[in-house]
């Protein structure tokens, strides 16, 4: 496991330095493990690909942990980068968001491998986190449903990218294309009769032409964020800070927050 702090010290205020730096050890890196995948990545390989000895990469990075960490941010600069401008709408500019992101794993299939949930970000995962948080923002949802739809839209195309990635590497290990492989399941077929609902949309030709799962997904969860969207134009009275609905003030004006604390949370965010 990497050091964290170690890490973030790598991936914010990493230094370049003449004939062996950081910059070329991580390109190298992410090449090796594009072709042969992480599991082939190690300090030795790397420093043998850049004509080096081991013990000269550790100048730079302490172990695999912490090069797994950087080339992860490295590779995410394709998602950093400015997709669809605003103007295009925020429905448009977090599709823009999840294809590249789609696009980013497809390119370096490792980065399923190296996802988790307590990675430290370095400056292009914030960015490309930022692309997004200002997408959502434009919808108009308050703050805490501005962080869920980054959310649900990142964990769709991770989602979507592992079934990929997985597919592809049976593919190339086995050299049976997935839907050659279920063709020759007949002896499971046989089986199946006893199951109403799909036996008929089989017969029904249900399986023959699937609909892309990621393009058909990405559309649906488009779709709910739109509704949710439209909801909160119609529902007014909901809290400005947690999007919790606020209970109609017995008199007065209506209220923007639903709780003290949303309140005082609102105002520090103003501050800062």
């Amino acid at each position: 496991m990497a050091d964290p702090e170690r890490s973030t010290d790598l991936l914010w205020q990493g230094e370049s330095r003449r004939g062996l730096n950081l910059a070329r050890i991580v390109r190298a890196a992410i090449e090796l493990a594009d072709e042969e995948g992480l599991a082939a990545v190690s300090m030795r390989r790397v420093a043998e690909r850049l004509g080096f000895t081991t013990m000269a990469l550790y100048r730079h990075v302490p172990g695999k942990a912490e090069l797994v960490d950087l080339m992860r941010d490295e590779a995410m600069a394709v998602q950093a980068a400015a997709g669809a401008g605003p103007e295009a709408g925020w429905r448009a500019e977090l599709e823009a968001w999840a294809r590249d992101g789609l696009v980013l794993y497809q390119r370096h299939p490792w980065l399923v491998e190296a996802e988790g949930l307590r990675q430290v970000p370095g400056p292009n995962a914030v960015a490309s986190f930022e692309r997004a948080l200002g997408a959502a923002a434009r919808s108009g949802l308050p703050p805490a449903r501005v962080v869920a739809v980054v959310t649900l839209v990142g964990g769709f195309v991770e989602s979507a990218a592992r079934q990929l990635v997985e597919a592809a590497r049976l593919e190339r290990s086995s050299g049976v294309g997935h839907e050659e492989w279920w063709a020759g399941r007949t002896s499971l077929f046989d089986h199946l009769d006893r199951y109403p609902t799909l036996s008929r949309l089989y017969r029904d030709g249900g399986f023959d032409d699937p609909l892309d799962p990621f393009e058909f997904g990405l559309r649906r969860v488009l779709d709910g964020i739109e509704t949710l969207v439209r909801d909160e134009i119609r529902d007014e009275n909901r809290c400005s800070v947690c999007g919790k609905v606020i209970e109609p003030a017995a008199k007065g004006r209506p209220r923007d927050y639903c709780s003290r604390a949303c309140q005082q949370r609102a105002y520090r965010m103003r501050k800062a």
